[in-house]
């Protein structure tokens, strides 16, 4: 008998291993209780808008947004008090419970500058309070006042601050501002007040404007508010308005995409015929546009079906007429904000009032104002101080983590997107491999089509073979239904496609022969070319990173790229076409330029890397193709790359929330 007094150790084995669970995702849930006023104007304006902002919580700047936070910066200041309700109801801190009124105030006494609202002398009205918050659960609604004014005897005026000027209307404002108003009047006498109109006061004009509240208009504002719930319940977004002038100058237009969905839908012609009941009605006016589109900048017509979404019918029939389309491009062409890369190892980013402030241990103080700046790449060992990476955060500035060499560690960002719908239709399309099989060919397909056609434009002189290989493969691509088989083909095509990659080389250092390619290699790379080619495809694979958190997308969960820890998949899915459109197209054409040498790399037995003035170089080429303005192939404008991958994220984006049936491919000719 053993003398070890070690107990004995039972391995548990299961006699079968765990069923798998059916992944079951949660569902729209049910709409707010309480619907702010400010929806009820959106809701009558634009219902598309209403459920952005309200349902998918998307918002961006723009200029007139600036204006506004400008035009409201007295108002949203908390300060002042109301008179007692004539009745016994006394306003008291809300909570949330039922309907009680807040009255945010850093003083009761402010002896701050006096709005517009009590300048004028003489005013009987000696109570004002600004940033009013109200609720009511009987109306369900709730709602910020800018300003209130009373009297003595419990007649209060609620006041609205809007940035533009007051508008040549007998009712004195367009009906989403009214029902705005109305809603806030219908709090104030939940609250026990006497309110019997609202004013208006139009920053640009320098004019108040009142507003009379009657039967029609509560009415009105009653069903804009139920209308906004009944929206947000059914879990479909709203269709894009068709050619509306509203579209003009709204700050989420980027996001909606309105004419690009309705060219999209009506290539596909699978939606819904648009009659006079279905087609989203204007119930308001719209917004003047900024400024006139300049020449050039869009407007140029997209003819037939360039992504052959319709169907081609029999091939003996006659080809259709091809319809001419003009596209609004209602976006910024490019963003003037500008990345701030730091490579200088040991450097130190500091915070100094707006600015950041890069100090390296031998090169000068450098700095870069935050509002100009889009995003922040560290390679390698950078110092970032609490302060700085705040700031960054507070402002919704991501910063990226690169390593010395190029390789994309990941990412620091503040809140990500509201959008929780998007996110779970990500997941559900990542279950469904006819979904993943059918994104992926049409990747895979589009950027075989894409290498083929950089080969044409710059090699010297084009082999057929490999032209039509490649053509032959894409072919193929387009019809393959597993991501197995389309792995090989991507495969065989990388190996003809890198095979003639260096006929496309005419530098001085790649007729001397300093620059040759056998075939793609990595981590390390073997050569100069795969070592510029290994760190632009970083480059790229970041800003996609950012592209799909931006959008609201995971980047991690992908449909052709497996998920694996760590790998942003669904950006190398997306980036694929985009490779020998701008990763391969800057190697080509630095090299071509000459801008490299072969003392701009350091050779080790292990592999090749660049030197840092070398990879300064890159990154500048690199960052000019991006901000390159192109026309894009199917919506006809002029737009950067780099909003080219933003715009093809959020399309990515529709097709899984069901506003369009295919993701469209970026596809040059």
């Amino acid at each position: 008998m053993s003398t070890d007094s070690k107990p004995a150790v039972t391995s548990f084995v299961p006699e079968e291993h765990a069923k798998t669970l059916k992944r079951r995702l949660p569902v729209v849930g049910a709409a707010p209780a309480l619907v702010p006023a400010r929806m009820i104007n959106e809701v009558l304006y634009c219902e598309r808008l209403l459920y952005l902002e309200w349902a998918q919580g998307e918002f961006t700047d723009n200029a007139f947004t600036l204006e506004g936070r400008a035009a409201h910066r007295h108002a949203d200041k908390p300060g002042g008090r109301l008179p007692e309700p004539p009745t016994q109801f006394t306003p008291t801190v809300s909570t949330g419970g039922d309907s009680r009124a807040e009255v945010a105030s850093e003083s009761a006494h402010d002896t701050g500058p006096k709005s517009p609202t009590t300048a004028a002398a003489g005013d009987d009205r000696p109570y004002e309070a600004r940033t009013l918050w109200l609720t009511s659960e009987r109306l369900g609604i709730t709602g910020k006042i800018d300003v209130v004014e009373g009297d003595g005897e419990g007649n209060v005026v609620p006041i609205e601050y809007k940035r533009g000027k007051a508008p040549d209307l007998p009712e004195g404002a367009y009906l989403p501002e009214r029902a705005q108003l109305c809603a806030q009047v219908l709090l104030l006498r939940e609250q026990g007040y006497t309110c019997d109109r609202a004013d208006i006061y139009f920053a640009a004009s320098r004019k108040r404007v009142k507003i009379a509240i009657d039967e029609a208009l509560v009415g009105t504002t009653l069903w804009a508010a139920a209308r906004a719930r009944e929206l947000t319940e059914s879990g479909t977004i709203p269709p894009p308005l068709v050619d509306s002038p509203k579209c003009n100058g709204c700050s989420l237009v980027g996001v909606c995409l309105p004419d690009e969905i309705n060219l999209l839908r009506g290539l596909e012609g699978g939606g819904a015929k648009e009659t006079d009941s279905t087609r989203p009605v204007d119930t308001a006016p719209a917004v003047a546009s900024a400024e006139t589109p300049k020449s050039g900048d869009s407007q140029e017509p997209v003819e037939g079906d360039p992504w052959n979404l319709t169907p081609s019918g029999d091939e003996g029939a006659a080809a259709p007429v091809p319809v001419v389309r003009r596209l609004r491009r209602l976006h910024p062409a490019n963003d003037e904000k500008l990345p701030l890369y730091v490579q200088d190892q040991g450097a130190r980013i500091g915070l100094d009032g707006d600015c950041l402030t890069v100090r390296g241990r031998q090169s000068p103080t450098v700095s870069a104002r935050l509002p100009n700046t889009s995003h922040v790449v560290l390679l390698g060992n950078i110092q970032v101080s609490a302060q700085a990476m705040r700031a960054l955060l507070e402002r919704g500035i991501p910063v990226s983590f690169l390593s010395y060499g190029g390789w994309f560690y990941g990412r620091a960002t503040g809140v990500d997107s509201n959008n929780v719908e998007l996110r779970l239709a990500q997941h559900r399309a990542a279950s469904d491999p006819a979904f993943c099989a059918r994104l992926a060919s049409g990747i895979v397909a589009s950027k075989i089509r894409n290498s083929r056609t950089l080969i044409r434009r710059n090699h010297a002189s084009p082999p057929p073979v490999v032209l039509s290989e490649l053509e032959q493969l894409a072919r193929k691509a387009e019809r393959t239904e597993t991501l197995e088989a389309l792995l090989g083909l991507e495969g065989t095509a990388a190996r003809t496609y890198f095979g003639a990659f260096t006929g496309m080389l005419k530098g001085e250092g790649a007729v001397a022969g300093n620059f040759d390619l056998n075939g793609r290699n990595r981590r390390p790379p073997k050569d100069p070319i795969n070592a510029l080619l290994s760190f632009v495809y970083s480059l790229l694979t970041k800003d996609f990173v950012l592209a799909l958190a931006g959008v609201g997308l995971d980047p991690l969960l992908g449909f052709y790229h497996q998920p694996r820890f760590g790998r942003p998949a669904l950006a190398l899915d997306l980036m694929e076409e985009f490779r020998p459109l701008v990763a391969d197209s800057v190697v080509i054409g630095a090299i071509n330029v000459n801008a490299f040498a072969l003392d701009d790399f350091v050779r080790h037995p292990s592999g090749v890397a660049m030197k840092p003035a070398a990879r300064r170089r890159l990154l500048l080429a690199y960052e000019r193709r991006m901000d390159q303005l192109i026309t894009h192939p199917v919506f006809g404008y002029r737009i950067s790359y780099r909003r080219v991958l933003e715009v093809q994220a959020r399309l990515l984006a529709r097709c899984l929330l069901g506003e369009i049936a295919e993701y469209p491919e970026f596809r040059t000719r």
